[in-house]
């Protein structure tokens, strides 16, 4: 079977894809990331995944180009609920190209992630795969999201401290200054 994997970055990628291969999948990446902000960690994760692809004689294929404006734009009204509009993009263009390129079926390394709304981006995946008439490959790959870390710093990876998108950014760095008070406060004691 011939997959195209959505792929947000290396880390999250590499046990995913292993597993695939362990399977008997031909498995081909697909970077295509507009969430991810500033340009700096746009270029920094497409960098390493470039890399890592070579590295295992993996095809890669890129999507789209950094694009801030158009995800401000598409998530300026409801930015609580950002996420949504993120799957639904992403797995739309793997789907459509997917079904475009004469791919069997379609997934993503989002699907890794403990971090990410697992069940939210399997619906959206399986909604654009039945719009474009691919299969969407469902696999759980969170069991694996502690070797791909591991694999992705004994190998030097660049590995990102954010989902991707400058909110996301804003709510790591809010977490860590309410972390910081509540330590301080918990010391004043």
């Amino acid at each position: 079977m011939n997959t195209l994997m959505h792929i947000c970055c290396a880390p999250c990628a590499n046990q995913p894809i292993a597993a695939l291969r362990e399977e008997g999948l031909t498995v081909t990446g697909f970077w295509f990331n507009p969430n991810i902000h500033p340009y700096t960690e746009y270029q920094a994760r497409k960098h390493t995944l470039e890399d890592y692809a070579r590295e295992i004689g993996m095809k890669l294929i890129i999507g789209g180009t950094y694009d801030l404006r158009s995800f401000i734009t598409a998530v300026a009204g409801d930015i609580d609920g950002r996420c949504a509009y993120c799957y639904a993009v992403r797995m739309e263009q793997t789907a459509k190209y997917a079904a475009g390129h004469g791919f069997d079926s379609f997934t993503t390394s989002l699907l890794v992630s403990p971090y990410q709304k697992h069940e939210a981006i399997a619906a959206a995946a399986r909604a654009m795969g039945g719009r474009y008439g691919v299969e969407f490959l469902y696999r759980d790959f969170r069991p694996l999201f502690q070797a791909g870390q591991e694999y992705a710093r004994a190998h030097g990876f660049y590995m990102q401290k954010y989902c991707g998108c400058i909110f996301s950014e804003e709510d790591r760095y809010l977490a860590q200054k309410r972390r910081k008070a509540a330590k301080k406060a918990a010391d004043v004691k």
